[in-house]
């Protein structure tokens, strides 16, 4: 899953991000309103977190601007504003959640899963199933044959995509865009690495092979 933080102060943000990423989550981030506004409406999230105090474009403005554009990404907003009538207004804008700054990112982490299980609820599936393996995207949690593998966030985030590509053969390049979304050197062997851990943990102790590789185009998991 996907989250959008639009925070302009590099300190919280880099907080956010990388309390995010340990957390399993994938993570884009914008330092102020218009480029946040830009980056919802062209890439695919499932959540935002977005500062109210923002330049540019103010946080309110910018949660505004996507509901008028229909767009229904989840958002909780972040401010310093800790008064009845900032919440009320923040909700009234179109946000989904609000939390006054300063916060604990354990009481923040809480707020975007339960939103997120909302969201599920009405949209996408929570949980992913291919044969006997099984992937919960809420609690982070994998099952195969009944028994619970314990993965990394990047293994995690690797098996998702796999999994939401089964049967299809996903090729290097797009896994290195989508699991670790940069670009590296074409000599690396990260995606090769990945998915030999993933091998490890998945299918040899099972005894029977779900991740497969296509020699010349990648790998597809059936």
């Amino acid at each position: 899953m996907k989250i959008l933080i639009v925070e302009d102060d590099d300190k919280t943000a880099e907080y956010l991000a990388e309390g995010l990423k340990q957390a399993g989550f994938r993570v884009c981030r914008a330092a102020d309103g218009l480029d946040g506004l830009s980056k919802a409406k062209s890439e695919p999230f499932d959540l935002a977190v977005v500062d109210i105090m923002l330049p540019k474009l103010d946080g309110l403005s910018m949660i505004g601007e996507l509901r008028s554009s229909g767009l229904k990404l989840p958002v909780i907003v972040l401010s310093a504003k800790d008064s009845v009538e900032s919440k009320i207004k923040g909700l009234e804008t179109g946000s989904d959640d609000y939390l006054a700054k300063p916060f604990s990112f354990a009481e923040l982490l809480a707020r975007i899963q339960a939103l997120l299980r909302r969201a599920g609820d009405a949209s996408e599936p929570t949980s992913l199933v291919y044969q006997d393996l099984s992937l919960d995207l809420l609690r982070r949690k994998v099952m195969r044959g009944g028994e619970e593998i314990l993965l990394q966030p990047l293994e995690f985030q690797l098996l998702e995509y796999l999994m939401r590509n089964h049967g299809r053969v996903v090729s290097r390049t797009t896994i290195l865009e989508h699991v670790w979304e940069y670009h590296y050197d074409t000599q690396s062997n990260i995606v090769e690495a990945g998915i030999f851990r993933l091998r490890e943990k998945i299918d040899k102790p099972f005894g029977k092979k779900l991740i497969h590789t296509v020699r010349g185009f990648g790998y597809v998991l059936e």
